[in-house]
């Protein structure tokens, strides 16, 4: 629809006004296969990334390395990269600066909470497809049993593929990282808390001070231990997570990676580093370096001072390798801040983890590639499923081959992309973002404005005390709301009756993801109960 290097304001003939890169209402979007998202398509900036892409390939003989590294419900503003950092007490300085030198994504969406993220980044596919509508908790199966995810496909390719840190999507064998695609796993099966709260009698004194409850949660049938695994293998327990072990778990997994990335040196292979933090999820125990280190002095924000140096570590490693140059890195989050249990991360938007507004799924992203990416910040759309996609795109697995290598009876939600992130001023190839709460469409957005069906209110049961996205109701609007985000991100004063032709420019895209919902009907394997 326009060349890689418009960018800025785009003058159409003699009509008034301008029209601007990655906004989409009324430009139709160009379908690849039935089972896949329609995209936006840049035929210059797609020829522009193929040629860098060539031209590194050559120089290096093997296919770009991969690094997703996932944190745990941090908001989109607590890094100074989106204006916090020393702003907020907690600053992030090797992470602004790296930041800086890459895409900063400020539209960048995750699902409301961590294992629907999670799976969907592996898979590529929404919640409503791969199955976790919800973290699986105490031992619950997940959805990744026999579901095609990046690693498998990348293990196909020559990648050596490896898992570390935070799993949480299911400890069913079946859903186990050796078994589905991972050569190698070092981490924990589920979640932060699950490990320790019932042990700390500051949280859960009716457990930790009750011999009996205690056993309880002893025999529950969930794995206690920081895990290792290689693939095709059986888990082995390399130590039991303790209130003071887990202290120093994000340091242990940090040296696991660096041994890693130290062991790909020079190697004729590709690698791709599915990096999992346990900070910061609640709760957060910091050990003796950091305890105290962020000058806000909580729990939280050494946990994210702490979270910069490791990202800062494994970014040296990538540079005393020489495998820089040849590594595309993403950083981002699980979902946006929880807020039920303080101190905990923040947003400028609305809502939290669990919601669909803003705040739940707007999460602080970016992307670095020394040399092949240009520095700079933008707008456009980008879905954590996108990752799944463009690393196919990165092999050449592009078009209507990535439908088909999950299989045509799949619907795949992310999209390839490529080109925007390597070209020049590159333009998003996503029109949209649909918001899932559960099983149910909750929002659509193009563009600027978000039209919205499911609105979560956190005072609708409990007036009293901390609310975050999994606290209070969840109602239908009426008639439908609608928020221009530019500006309105507080998302707090509907727009919809007096811009009904913005409004009914969104009306076909609700409708296609409404028609595909139909064509790939709904896969729950975990829901809220009731649900």
């Amino acid at each position: 629809m326009r060349g890689s290097g418009d960018a800025g304001p785009i003058k159409r003939g003699d009509k008034p006004g301008y029209d601007y890169q990655d906004q989409y209402i009324g430009i139709p979007g160009k379908r690849l296969a039935d089972n896949m998202e329609p995209i936006v398509d840049h035929p210059d900036q797609t020829s522009e990334a193929q040629r860098k892409l060539a031209a590194l390939e050559k120089r290096t003989g093997k296919k770009p390395n991969i690094i997703v590294f996932i944190l745990d419900d941090v908001g989109w503003m607590d890094f100074g990269f989106n204006g916090g950092g020393e702003s907020i007490g907690s600053p992030t300085p090797d992470v602004d600066r790296i930041a800086a030198q890459g895409l900063n994504l400020t539209s960048a969406y995750s699902q409301p909470s961590c294992s629907p993220t999670r799976a969907s980044l592996l898979t590529g596919q929404l919640p409503i497809h791969h199955g976790l509508l919800r973290p699986p908790m105490y031992g619950q199966p997940g959805g990744l049993d026999g579901k095609t995810t990046i690693a498998k496909l990348l293990s196909a390719q020559g990648y050596v593929t490896q898992a570390i840190g935070k799993w949480h999507v299911g400890e069913n064998e079946g859903s186990q990282p050796q078994n589905v695609g991972f050569d190698d796993f070092r981490g924990f099966l589920s979640v932060s808390d699950m490990y320790t709260e019932w042990r700390d009698p500051h949280f859960n004194p009716e457990i930790a001070y009750s011999p009996t409850r205690t056993e309880m949660i002893e025999k529950a049938p969930f794995n206690k231990y920081d895990v290792h695994v290689a693939k095709g293998g059986k888990i082995e327990e390399v130590g039991l997570i303790t209130l003071d072990y887990v202290k120093d778990l994000d340091q242990r997994w940090a040296d696991y990676a660096v041994d890693f990335l130290r062991k790909q040196k020079g190697s004729k292979k590709p690698f791709f580093l599915y990096y999992g933090t346990r900070g910061c999820h609640f709760d957060n125990y910091p050990n003796a370096h950091y305890a105290g280190r962020s000058p806000a002095r909580n729990d939280y924000t050494d946990c994210i001072v702490e979270m910069n140096d490791i990202f800062a570590r494994l970014h040296r490693t990538l540079e005393e390798t020489g495998e820089l140059e040849n590594t595309l890195i993403f950083l981002t989050s699980d979902n946006g801040p929880e807020a039920e249990v303080e101190p905990h991360g923040r947003t400028p938007f609305r809502g939290a983890k669990g919601s669909t507004w803003e705040g739940g799924v707007r999460v602080p992203t970016f992307a670095y590639w020394k040399g092949m990416i240009e520095p700079r910040r933008s707008d456009g759309l980008f879905d954590l499923t996108d990752i799944f996609t463009t690393s196919l795109g990165l092999v050449g697995v592009r078009g209507a081959a990535a439908g088909d290598a999950i299989g045509k009876a799949n619907y795949l939600t992310g999209i390839d992309q490529t080109s925007f992130l390597l070209a020049k001023d590159g333009a998003s190839n996503r029109r949209s973002i649909a918001y899932f709460w559960g099983n149910r469409l909750a929002a659509v957005r193009m563009d600027e404005f978000k039209i919205q069906f499911l609105a979560h209110d956190s005072f609708g049961t409990t007036p009293n005390g901390n609310h975050g996205g999994f606290t209070g109701t969840v109602a239908q609007t009426a008639g439908g709301m609608m928020y221009n985000l530019y500006a309105n991100p507080q998302e707090d004063s509907s727009v919809a009756i007096r811009h009904i032709p913005a409004a009914a420019g969104l009306a076909p895209e609700v409708n296609r993801y409404q028609e595909m919902l139909r064509k790939y009907p709904p896969n729950v394997v975990v829901n809220f109960t009731g649900q």
